[in-house]
């Protein structure tokens, strides 16, 4: 799957579907995780297991958007008989950019192609972009659902892909 945007800023913006272990969408979880675990560094001491582990055999669709370099990562699962976001991550000099909302269409398209009727997610109480970027992107909260029962202070959404915005 390729989708391109333009703008006369930045280089083209194309959202590509690779394997869950290509290169790129290592580095970029690598990044993502070198960021988000400090805020967490404390509640991570007090956590038995790893809540946001991810199985690759779980992966549906993994995503990583180029503008020029890679500039951005997001991955599909399944949880429980639904689909569920993972890594959503844009890189620093890339956020604002539209990396985020190319990343989000490509996962929901993937989710509409497997005929479910919504899609969820989960994201920590300690990032409140990602919170308003979910909520003005259509999602409503939802009970915190397996496996982040252990993760109290979570912030879950769901987003009705049948319904439009």
């Amino acid at each position: 799957m390729t989708a391109e945007t333009t703008s006369s800023a930045r280089p083209p913006l194309t959202v590509r579907s690779v394997a869950w272990d290509h290169p790129d969408a290592v580095l970029l979880r690598d990044e993502m995780a070198a960021e988000v675990r400090p805020r967490y560094a404390d509640l991570a001491r007090t956590v038995r297991g790893d809540p946001n582990a991810v199985d690759p055999d779980t992966v549906l669709r993994t995503f990583v958007a180029y503008s020029t370099r890679p500039a951005g990562h997001a991955a599909v699962r399944w949880n429980a008989g639904e689909l569920e976001v993972k890594r959503m991550f844009v890189r620093p000099r890339y956020r604002g950019s539209g990396v985020a909302d190319a990343l989000l269409a490509a996962v929901e398209d993937a989710a509409r192609a497997q005929g479910v009727a919504r899609v969820i997610l989960q994201t920590g109480h300690l990032q409140p972009d990602a919170v308003r970027f979910y909520r003005r992107s259509g999602y409503h909260r939802i009970p915190i659902f397996p496996p982040y029962e252990v993760l109290p202070l979570s912030h879950c959404f769901a987003k009705d892909l049948a319904r439009p915005e």
